[in-house]
C-alpha cells in the first residue's frame, strides 16, 4: 500500500526536476494525501505547491531544508511550519544561496582542472532567472552528463561531486544549533534530515539538548534496521520523528521510493501537535 504522508520533497525551486504543481499532482496520483515541499535553502516553490495541494484537498505543511555546517560537513535541517514573514530567516537563506553560487564556481574551477569543464555561467544564469532559486550539486551533475563527462547523475556524483570526490567543495554557513534556534524563534519545528547518512548520533544528542525536536527516521536511504535505530534513538532522546522519500523527480537517485517511503500517521499527528505548541509559545512571547 502506498504511503499517504511525505514530508521531504524537492521541486525546481532548488534541485528537483518537477515544477511545484507537477510534484503535487504526482504525489496525489500515488495516494499521498499530506505533503511538505522542502527545497534546499529556498521557499520559492511553497506558494504554488500549497495552492495545488489545497485544490486537491491535500494536507500541506510548509517546509524547507536548510543547510547547516558542522566541522566542515553539511548538516541538513528540515524546518516545518515556518510563517511566510520571517525576515531573519530570509536573510540567512539569501546568504546561503549566495554561498551556493560561490561554491558552484569553485566546483567548476576544480572540474576544469580535472579536464571536466562545465558552463557554470549558464547554470548560474538559469538560477538567477527566478528570485529565491537555489543551485545545488544535482544541477552540476546534470551539466557534467550533458557535457559528456559522466554517464549519469550517479556517475557524476561518484567520480566528481560526493564528499570524497576530487571536485567536492564543503559548504560554509550557520551551525545546526543556530539554525534550530532560528526555526524555534519563528514558531517552527526542526528535524535533522537523513541522520543515517551523517552517522553522527553524538551530534544528534548534543542538538537534542539544545532544542532539537525531531529527527528524520523514515527516509529512502534508511533500510529497515537503520529506520528502527533512529526510531529508538528518538524515543530515548524524547524526540518526535519525521519522514519522507526525498524525491527529486523522475529518473533521479532513489526515485523509486516516492510513494513508498513516508511518515506513519501517528508520527504526523505528533508533529502537528508540536507545531501547535510552538505557535502558542511564539504567540505568548
Amino acid at each position: 500500500m502506498a504511503v499517504t504522508i511525505d514530508l521531504h520533497l524537492h521541486t525546481t525551486a532548488s534541485d528537483g526536476r518537477c515544477q511545484p504543481e507537477e510534484l503535487v499532482r504526482l504525489a496525489h496520483g500515488l495516494g499521498i494525501r499530506a505533503i511538505s515541499v522542502t527545497d534546499h535553502d529556498t521557499r520559492e516553490g511553497t506558494s504554488a505547491a500549497r495552492a495545488a495541494a489545497r485544490a486537491l484537498s491535500m494536507d500541506f505543511l510548509p517546509g524547507i531544508e536548510i543547510t547547516a555546517v558542522h566541522e566542515c560537513k553539511d548538516i541538513h535541517v528540515l524546518a516545518y511550519g515556518l510563517p511566510d514573514d520571517a525576515p531573519a530567516l530570509e536573510r540567512l537563506l539569501a546568504e546561503q544561496r549566495q554561498r551556493r553560487c560561490d561554491r558552484a564556481r569553485e566546483i567548476a574551477d576544480r572540474l576544469a582542472r580535472l579536464d571536466a569543464p562545465i558552463d557554470v555561467d549558464a547554470l548560474l544564469a538559469a538560477s538567477a532567472q527566478r528570485t529565491g532559486k537555489a543551485i545545488a550539486r544535482p544541477q552540476i551533475a546534470e551539466a557534467l552528463v550533458a557535457a559528456g563527462h559522466a554517464s549519469s547523475i550517479a556517475d557524476a556524483f561518484d567520480r566528481y561531486l560526493d564528499e570524497r570526490a576530487p571536485a567536492y567543495v564543503p559548504h560554509h554557513g550557520a551551525s545546526p544549533a543556530e539554525v534550530i534556534a532560528l526555526v524555534s524563534r519563528y514558531g517552527g519545528v526542526a528535524s535533522i534530515a537523513h541522520p543515517g547518512q551523517l552517522k553522527k548520533d553524538d551530534l544528534v544528542e548534543e542538538l537534542a539538548a539544545e532544542g532539537l525536536q525531531c529527527i528524520e527516521a523514515y527516509h529512502s536511504s534508511h533500510d529497515e534496521s537503520m529506520q528502527q535505530h533512529y526510531v529508538s534513538l528518538a524515543e530515548r532522546l524524547r524526540l518526535a520523528v519525521t519522514g519522507g522519500s526525498d524525491f527529486h523527480g523522475p529518473e533521479t537517485r532513489r526515485a523509486e521510493f516516492f510513494g513508498r517511503v513516508g511518515l506513519p500517521l501517528s508520527s504526523y499527528e505528533r508533529l502537528k501537535t508540536l507545531l501547535d505548541d510552538a505557535r502558542v509559545m511564539k504567540a505568548a512571547d
